[in-house]
């Protein structure tokens, strides 16, 4: 009887620890994804991942030396996941929400002028994406978070923590790319 009461001591100490864990590291820890995730409930998300880990990994034999350092690596680590993930998605071919067209429903041809524009709109759209897919990975992130999400350089640059030129600079590189890769299609569909 006494060899069960200790292992419920034991989990009723080890719950109590993290409790304590948690409620200690939550704030400063939050406040640090916040930094790197604008998106409140994408923030969350992580904060809720990292404190499940935690919690599977207090309770492996193997004790956790700096449990602060230890909570902002693994934070850090799912925040690198979720950049890579959004990266890998393909382009939308529109958004749903248009509320009076992006630049690149401008110089794409309309879906409803006809089959043809419909499949070289297609068309150039997998070219668009394959020519973002070449890019060195600090040109694409910058196009893609000023042209495509709408975000301002100075919000990139704080982000980042570079300066407004150097990300000017990648995007100039990345449009000077993207020009030359998709002039040739572009031209073949006469627009």
């Amino acid at each position: 009887m006494d060899t069960t009461l200790t292992p419920n001591a034991l989990m009723a100490e080890q719950n109590q620890r993290i409790s304590e864990t948690v409620s200690r590291e939550r704030g400063r820890l939050m406040n640090f994804i916040r930094r790197r995730v604008p998106d409140p409930g994408e923030a969350e998300d992580i904060l809720q991942d990292v404190f499940y880990e935690f919690v599977a990994a207090y309770r492996l034999p193997e004790s956790i030396e700096q449990v602060g350092a230890w909570l902002f690596g693994v934070a850090r680590n799912r925040i690198i996941d979720r950049f890579r993930k959004k990266k890998e998605q393909p382009l939308p071919e529109e958004s749903g929400e248009d509320d009076g067209g992006s630049w690149l429903d401008e110089v794409l041809p309309s879906k409803e002028a006809g089959p043809e524009a419909a499949y070289a709109r297609g068309v150039l759209l997998e070219e668009l994406a394959a020519a973002l897919a070449e890019l060195p990975e600090e040109q694409r992130a910058v196009f893609i978070a000023h042209e495509l999400e709408g975000r301002s350089f100075k919000e990139l640059a704080e982000e980042a923590g570079v300066a407004v030129n150097t990300l000017l600079a990648r995007k100039r590189y990345a449009v000077l790319h993207l020009r030359s890769r998709l002039q040739t299609i572009y031209d073949e569909f006469n627009f």
